[in-house]
C-alpha cells in the first residue's frame, strides 16, 4: 500500500540549521535552486527556503531561473512542513492556480487542508471536492474525504463547555517544541523538550541541544521550571522522549532517537526499572521494529493482557505511521500487531495513551476539524469507532499527545495552536497544554415504598444495570434491611433499567437516562413495590333457594294390579307436600300399562291404576276437583316390553306400568333449596 504521511513535528519536534551559505559571491538563479536543493536534502528547511525565496524573487534580467512553478511548490511544501499555515495558504493558492497542466496533483488536497485548518471552510471544501474528482489515488481521496467530513464536523460541533485547555506556561513550554507531557502523579510531570531560543545551527559550535525529558512538580495551580532526568534516561548526545509509565507505576518507557543530516535515521524504545535511588538502568526493547523506526510507547491492556502500544512506519501498515502493539511478557515482548482498520487510515496514526479501557490517539485519517485531532476509541474485545475529542482540547491545528491523570479529570495535549512565543510562524511549534475536565458528579437515590400504604419499604434489593440498544450491560446490586434509601454513582450520557425487588412484593421497573446533564446533580427516583396478594383455597356451603319447574318420578305398579306400591308412597307423599304448599295448583295424574293383554282392558287397568293415586291423595285431605286422573293404557311406553331377540323383557315391561304427574293448572313453580359445595379463593390473613 503507497503510504501518504504528513511531516508532523512530533518525532521529536526539531528543526535545525546548517550553516552552509556561500559567502562574498553574487548567484543567480540556478546557483541559488541548487543550494536550496542541498539544504532541502539535509532536511534543514529553514534555510532552503531562504534560498528557494531568493531563487524566486531573482532579478527579472536573470536569464538563468529555473522552473518557477517548480520553485513555487518547494515553497509551498517548506512551508507546510515548517507549519507556516498562514504562508502555506498564501503560496499552495498560488501553486495551485499556476498548475494549469496538473503537474502537483496532491497541491490541491494540501491546500484544501491548509485552508480549512486557517478556517476558511468554503474554499477547503471548493477545494477538495475538486482534488476527488480529478485524482486518481484511491488512498489520496480517501484522506480527502476524511477532510471533507471533517469540515461537516467542525460546522456543527460546539466548543466543549466542560473543558478548559490553557498554555503550560513558561515554566514548562519553550519557543521550541515541547513534547509528550504525562501525569506521574498528582502533582507531578514528566514532558520532552529541547529548550532553545532560536533555530540551533549545526555549525560546530552548537551547544547540547539534544532532546531530553524534564521533570516538573506543581505548586498551586502552576508547573515549576523543569529538571532533567539523569543520565541513566538521558543517554548524552542522544535525543529522548515519550516517556511513559506502566500501571504499577515500576516501569519506565520512552525513546532515544538518533539524527543525521538532521533527519532520524532510528529511534528505539527503552525501559528502566525501578529502583530504591529511582530509574535503573536503561534497556532496549528488543523486537519491536528492527530496522524501522518506533516510537511513542503507551502501557495498556487488551484480552485481560498487558501490551505495550506504540508508533512504527514499518511495512504492512494502512498508512503513514500506524499504532501497533505488543505483548508484554515479562521483560520480552510480542511480535508487533497492527491495532487494524478501526484505529489505523492511510493517513498518519500517533501518539496512543491507554487508560481504563480507552485508546487516545491523533490522526489525521479519521474526520477531524483541524490536522492532526486527537481521538477515543473503546476496547471491548474489539475497537469501537474512534471518537473526536471535540473542540477545545482539539483546534484547527495539530493536537497531539492527548493523555488523562489517575482521576481522569486533569490532563494535557500538545498543540501548535497559535502562540506569541513560538520560534519562527505562530504556528511552527508545539506547546504543551493542561487540560481541565469539569467534573460533573451524577449519582442515584433510590427509594423504597410500598405501594398500598405509602409507607417506606426496607428490606429490598435493587439493581441498577447499564442498556445498550435494549440489552442489558453491567449491573450494581444493593440491598438494605434497615433502610428504604439506596444510592449509587452514574454515568453522563448513559441508559439505565433499575429493579427493586422484596419478598412478598412485585418487582417494581423503571428506566431513566442521564444523557444531556452538564452540571452535578442527584437523580431521585422513587420505587412503588405492589403488595404480592396470596390466596389459599376454602370450602364453603351455600343453601341455594330457586324457582323450579316440578318434576316426579313415576309411580310403577306390579303386574294386572292398580294399588299403591308401599315403596311409590313417597313420591305421593312428594306430591302431597306440594300440593298443600301449593293450594291452587291442580294437577294430572296418567297412568299407564304394559303391552301385555288386550287394548280394552289395558285401557280400563291404566284407569283405574290413576284412580287410585287420586284416591290416596284425596284420603289426605287434597280436593280431588284438583286432581285429573287419565288412564292411556299401552298406547305410551317409555321402554320396550320385548327385546330385539323377541323374548320378553320384564325391565322395560315395569317401566311401562307407572303413574306420572303434570301439573295442569295453578302454581307451575315451586321454590326449592338446596346445599352446595364449592372451593373459593381466599387472600391470606382475610
Amino acid at each position: 500500500m503507497k503510504k501518504l504521511t504528513t511531516f508532523i513535528a512530533i518525532i521529536l519536534g526539531l528543526t535545525f540549521s546548517i550553516h552552509a551559505q556561500p559567502m562574498g559571491k553574487k548567484l543567480n538563479t540556478e546557483q541559488k535552486i541548487k543550494i536550496a536543493e542541498e539544504q532541502y536534502a539535509n532536511g534543514d528547511y529553514y534555510t532552503a527556503l531562504a534560498w528557494y525565496e531568493k531563487a524566486l524573487a531573482a532579478d527579472e534580467e536573470d536569464t538563468k531561473g529555473g522552473d518557477d512553478i517548480a520553485v513555487l511548490h518547494k515553497i509551498a511544501e517548506l512551508h507546510y512542513l515548517l507549519r507556516d499555515m498562514k504562508n502555506a495558504q498564501k503560496f499552495y493558492g498560488k501553486l495551485v492556480k499556476k498548475d494549469k497542466a496538473g503537474a502537483y496533483p496532491m497541491a490541491k488536497l494540501i491546500y484544501g487542508r491548509v485552508l480549512k485548518m486557517n478556517g476558511e471552510l468554503d474554499d477547503a471544501e471548493t477545494q477538495l471536492q475538486q482534488f476527488i474528482q480529478d485524482a486518481d489515488d484511491g488512498n489520496a481521496k480517501t484522506l480527502a474525504q476524511a477532510e471533507l467530513d471533517g469540515i461537516a464536523l467542525a460546522r456543527n460541533m460546539a466548543i466543549e463547555e466542560d473543558i478548559t485547555v490553557e498554555n503550560a506556561g513558561d515554566n514548562i513550554n519553550s519557543p521550541y517544541t515541547d513534547f509528550a507531557p504525562l501525569y506521574v502523579s498528582e502533582n507531578e510531570m514528566y514532558y520532552g523538550a529541547m529548550v532553545s531560543n532560536e533555530v540551533v545551527v549545526l555549525d560546530g559550535n552548537e551547544k547540547d541541544y539534544f532532546a531530553k525529558i524534564y521533570k516538573s512538580t506543581k505548586n498551586g495551580d502552576s508547573w515549576e521550571k523543569g529538571e532533567v532526568l539523569d543520565d541513566v534516561v538521558n543517554r548524552p548526545n542522544t535525543h529522548t522522549g515519550n516517556a511513559t509509565i506502566s500501571a504499577d507505576g515500576n516501569r519506565l518507557y520512552f525513546t532515544r532517537a538518533d539524527l543525521s543530516s538532521n533527519m532520524m535515521t532510528s529511534s528505539n524504545i527503552y525501559v528502566c526499572e525501578r529502583d530504591g535511588n529511582g530509574w535503573g538502568a536503561a534497556q532496549k526493547v528488543e523486537g519491536l521494529g528492527g530496522s524501522y523506526i518506533v516510537k511513542h510507547p503507551a502501557v495498556g491492556e487488551m484480552f485481560g493482557e498487558e501490551v505495550l502500544f506504540f508508533t512504527s512506519n514499518m511495512d504492512g501498515g494502512k498508512g503513514g505511521w500506524d499504532i501497533y502493539y505488543s505483548k508484554i511478557n515479562g521483560d520480552s515482548y510480542g511480535a508487533p500487531v497492527n491495532l487494524g482498520d478501526k484505529i489505523n487510515t492511510v493517513g498518519d496514526d500517533v501518539t496512543p495513551f491507554y487508560r481504563d479501557g480507552v485508546l487516545y490517539f491523533s490522526s489525521v485519517g479519521h474526520p477531524g476539524i483541524g490536522g492532526l485531532d486527537a481521538f477515543a476509541s473503546e476496547w471491548d474485545g474489539s475497537w469501537s469507532t474512534p471518537k473526536n475529542l471535540g473542540k477545545n482540547i482539539n483546534s484547527t491545528y495539530d493536537d497531539i499527545y492527548f493523555s488523562l491523570n489517575g482521576d481522569g479529570y486533569q490532563g494535557f495535549v500538545v498543540s501548535n495552536r497559535p502562540n506569541k512565543r513560538s520560534l519562527k510562524s505562530k504556528t511552527c511549534c508545539d506547546d504543551i497544554y493542561t487540560v481541565s475536565i469539569k467534573e460533573v458528579v451524577v449519582d442515584l437515590e433510590a427509594l423504597t415504598f410500598d405501594a398500598e400504604s405509602g409507607d417506606p419499604l426496607n428490606g429490598a434489593k435493587i439493581q441498577l444495570i447499564e442498556m445498550t440498544d435494549g440489552s442489558e450491560g453491567n449491573t450494581e446490586t444493593d440491598s438494605k434491611d434497615d433502610s428504604h434509601e439506596y444510592t449509587f454513582d452514574l454515568t453522563r450520557n448513559v441508559s439505565y433499567k433499575l429493579i427493586a425487588s422484596r419478598k412478598g412484593y412485585e418487582n417494581a421497573i423503571l428506566e431513566f437516562n442521564t444523557a444531556d446533564i452538564t452540571e452535578s446533580q442527584t437523580i431521585t427516583k422513587k420505587m412503588k413495590l405492589v403488595p404480592v396478594v396470596e390466596f389459599v383455597d376454602v370450602t364453603v356451603y351455600d343453601t341455594i333457594r330457586s324457582q323450579t319447574p316440578i318434576i316426579l318420578d313415576n309411580i310403577l305398579y306390579d303386574f294386572d294390579k292398580s294399588n299403591i306400591r308401599n315403596t311409590e308412597e313417597s313420591d305421593l307423599n312428594q306430591i302431597y307436600t306440594y300440593m298443600t304448599s301449593y293450594p291452587d295448583m291442580i294437577i294430572e295424574l296418567s297412568s299407564h300399562t304394559d303391552s301385555r293383554g288386550k287394548d280394552s282392558y289395558n285401557q280400563q287397568l291404566s284407569q283405574r291404576r290413576a284412580e287410585s293415586a287420586k284416591k290416596w291423595l284425596v284420603s289426605k285431605g287434597i280436593s280431588g276437583d284438583r286432581i285429573k286422573a287419565v288412564g292411556y293404557g299401552e298406547t305410551q311406553p317409555i321402554a320396550a316390553n320385548k327385546n330385539a331377540d323377541g323374548s320378553d323383557n320384564p325391565e322395560g315391561r315395569q317401566l311401562n306400568r307407572r303413574t306420572e304427574f303434570k301439573i295442569i293448572g295453578g302454581t307451575k313453580y315451586i321454590i326449592t333449596s338446596r346445599v352446595e359445595k364449592r372451593v373459593i379463593k381466599k387472600k391470606v390473613g382475610e
